[in-house]
């Protein structure tokens, strides 16, 4: 028997979700069926603003295999509202109900809920549901002037403003009077959303003899769902379970509790013992679930003679969209963009104020990499604008400012730590794979031959990854998202369970904590079992948000794996009378340290815990599991760099990207694979939002680009070859490894942008960066 142990870490083992996932056999919301299900579709508002003068049901409940309509007023929903509860001073909190109630804030909200046999009859009785509309006025733009305002969205703000905080450090004013160069911009931001290839979805169920309520849903968060879920809804926690079985992607737009989520649930209860489903089609989703990234920076920023940054002032203005959304609230884009607007960039003197203004649009919310890549979009326009002014190259004025690995742990001026200190690493790296030398030839030769010009775009970009208690509580709300749990059980055959917090919505969780698992125990790959997303199988976890659960779910996972080989090999070591120093666990037997022959297999051990307590020495008890949580406090920095080279065709506003390159810090990495279709596909995503994507809304706030006809998403066909590589500086934690989920997207609305300003000589101060936008700036008529 080969006892040779081969860590499963590290190498890119076959995905465990695979054989079920590429074979058709994935288990998604949409496919559960149950008895005595029925479906429910929701009548949307068309108008974004309006009071609601009355609802005729008459007339749907008339529909063949209609069973109930339900508005905002039934008993069962009335006194229920959702509101983002947070501590920051001046916050001001609103309620969102389930279906709207005396109002409508957006077009898109649910104001009628109707239950039919199928959801083809439900939504023909959602088309006989009469609503009267009284209108009011909307406001569209959040950084309006704020004396236009004729209705507000919210009477508990009269000015529309849910949150203002300034983050200051230095002397601004100082350092902005003692620079050689000073430089402005305004840049906005589009707003996009995660789109992910499964929409929302929900069944729920509730039995009233157990007063005991099940929901199926695809949610990042299980567990937060069960706790709000519990609050809003008076049951116990422990009579809620939330399962999100497999999940078709997520991308934050799945960790936010809904209204429409806390509807079904609240009609289920109504309706004991009738399962309710509803399934998202793209146009509601499009429509009424979380957006993001719609963004305003007035910026100005000081340089010295030699490049160095002194001083950056910004005014942020971030559309919140109608509600704060729960239970992030209004704060998540505007707080996560002053605390991180600075990147990689060492600063003294900042001074930033952020402001989440509500308006008459969706709710503004999570969505992979937050507030982020805007913000890397601004500072990476500011350098920019510096090199220009300076005469300098921008890649040698990045190089002058990065926080160096001396630096760390460096003190940025929102008062995060860094802990990476990898940025030049990946910068030196990304030049050399990338070969600029090789590329400002091209550039050179065809400005000389008067072909299309060509620019190089730079970005550089830190991620803050893994949020631990004290990096968390920037929206300061009623609980901090520090810590995961798990459970790692050995079996009586020796097999092994893993009960882990992650959720997972495509990344391979299951593969990456068997992994883990594996190392630690000391067993093989194939011998673990992951369980996740059931919170009544699992052990507590946050869920799947700020790229958290390799490091968080997994330092979890790692020590109560090495918790239960602890157990393992003390009592081995007691059945057999050695020293427990002096044995080792590999590929599932025990050893003595430096022996090739075992001297007792894990499945015999296990089956003396289990099956043969008359076995067991005196001090031992049956079973063989362990359970741990874990907090990393502050987080781990992940450091990126990427290089792109793009053709603009002043003719037509063509833009083809020729070469793209990555490079990232990811700590010790678990499965390169799975890293590297991370970083690759949250850059794909990064080209969509810099160049495609754009929900568009008129002045009466009407989406205009309801529809994937409109609202344009990159293909296979868009997205160049990406060249990834990578430096590792391993993190603080207890398996060395920095978030990468959402890295990637931070970088390309840069790297366009500064792009196309290197290749036409231009500075772009919005985005998206289209084929119009590029032909305007080339000289074109707009």
């Amino acid at each position: 028997m080969n006892t040779d142990h081969v860590p499963a870490s590290g190498t890119p083992v076959r995905r465990k979700e695979d054989t079920r996932l590429l074979t058709g056999r994935g288990r998604y919301v949409s496919d559960l069926v149950l008895p005595r299900m029925r479906h429910v579709a929701f009548v949307r508002s068309p108008v974004a603003h309006a009071r609601l003068a009355g609802i005729d049901t008459t007339e749907a409940l008339a529909v063949d295999g209609v069973h109930a309509v339900v508005t905002g007023e039934h008993p069962a929903l009335a006194s229920v509202a959702l509101r983002a509860q947070s501590a920051l001073p001046g916050y001001v909190e609103t309620d969102q109900p389930p279906l709207a109630r005396g109002k409508v804030r957006f077009a898109g909200e649910a104001v009628a809920a109707v239950v039919a046999d199928d959801r083809y009859l439900a939504e023909d009785g959602a088309e006989a549901v009469v609503v009267d509309y009284d209108p009011l006025g909307p406001t569209v733009c959040a950084w309006a002037d704020p004396a236009g305002i004729t209705d507000p969205v919210h009477d508990e703000a009269p000015d529309n403003l849910l949150l203002s905080r300034t983050f200051r450090a230095g002397d601004v004013e100082a350092a902005l009077a003692a620079a050689d160069v000073v430089v402005d911009r305004e840049l906005t931001t589009n707003r996009h959303s995660g789109n992910p290839i499964e929409c929302r979805a929900g069944v729920a169920r509730y039995e009233a003899a157990d007063r005991r309520l099940t929901f199926w849903s695809g949610t990042q968060v299980p567990h937060l769902v069960r706790t709000q879920l519990a609050e809003l809804l008076d049951l116990p926690e422990g009579n809620i379970r939330v399962v999100a079985p497999d999940v078709g992607g997520g991308f934050g737009v799945k960790a936010v509790l809904y209204p429409e989520d806390v509807a079904l649930c609240l009609m289920a209860i109504a309706m004991p013992g009738i399962p309710l489903k509803w399934v998202e089609d793209r146009v509601e989703h499009l429509l009424a679930a979380t957006h993001a990234r719609d963004h305003r920076y007035v910026l100005r920023a000081g340089f010295a003679a030699d490049g160095a940054l002194l001083a950056v002032r910004a005014d942020v203005w971030c559309n919140t969209g109608a509600y704060s959304v729960y239970p992030w609230t209004a704060g998540i884009e505007p707080l996560m963009a002053g605390g991180l607007l600075t990147g990689p960039y060492k600063l003294t003197d900042y001074e930033c104020t952020v402001r989440g203004v509500a308006t008459n649009t969706s709710p503004s919310g999570p969505y992979r990499g937050v507030a982020r890549p805007a913000t890397v979009f601004a500072m990476e326009a500011l350098l920019d604008s510096g090199a220009r002014a300076l005469g300098m190259d921008p890649i040698a004025l990045r190089r002058r400012n990065l926080i160096l690995p001396a630096d760390v742990p460096y003190r940025m001026p929102s008062r995060l730590v860094d802990d990476s200190g990898a940025y030049e690493a990946c910068l030196d790296r990304a030049v050399e794979v990338f070969d600029v030398r090789r590329w400002r030839a091209e550039q050179i030769r065809r400005r000389d031959a008067g072909e299309r010009p060509i620019g190089i775009g730079v970005a550089l970009y830190n991620e803050l990854t893994g949020l631990g208690r004290a990096a968390s509580a920037g929206p300061r709300m009623p609980f901090r998202t520090g810590h995961d749990a798990c459970t790692v059980r050995v079996n009586p055959d020796g097999g092994v369970t893993v009960f882990s917090g992650v959720t997972s919505q495509g990344q391979g969780l299951e593969t990456t904590m068997a992994q883990v698992v594996a190392d630690a125990l000391g067993v093989a790959y194939d011998a673990v079992d992951v369980r996740i997303g059931d919170t009544d199988e699992s052990l507590w976890g946050f869920g799947a948000f700020s790229s958290r659960q390799a490091v968080i779910g997994g330092g979890a996972a790692h020590l109560a794996g090495g918790h239960v080989r602890d157990k393992v090999l003390a009592l081995a070591g007691a059945l057999k009378e050695v020293d427990v120093a002096d044995l080792d666990l590999r590929a599932g037997q025990v050893h003595v340290r430096g022996q090739e022959k075992p001297i007792i297999s894990l499945a015999e051990v296990a089956r003396v815990a289990y099956l043969q307590s008359d076995r067991l020495p005196e001090g031992f008890g049956p079973g063989l599991e362990g359970t741990e949580f874990y907090d990393p406090i502050r987080g781990a920095f992940a450091a990126g760099a990427q290089l792109a080279a793009i053709e603009f065709d002043p003719t037509t506003g063509a833009v083809r990207i020729l070469d793209w390159v990555c490079v990232e810090d990811a700590g010790r990495i678990v499965h390169p694979v799975i890293v590297d279709g991370q970083i690759a596909g949250s850059i794909a995503q990064g080209i969509g939002g810099a160049m495609y994507e754009h929900l568009v809304y008129d002045e009466a706030g009407n989406l205009s680009t309801g529809t994937l006809l409109d609202y344009l998403m990159p293909t296979s066909g868009e997205i160049p070859e990406l060249r990834l590589d990578h430096v590792s500086t391993p993190a603080a934690n207890p398996t060395g490894v920095r978030g990468v989920g959402e890295g990637g997207t931070l970088g390309p609305a840069a790297v366009v942008a500064g792009a196309l300003g290197d290749a036409l000589g231009v500075e772009l101060d919005d985005l998206p960066v289209t084929p119009a936008r590029v032909w305007e700036l080339a000289g074109g008529r707009p």
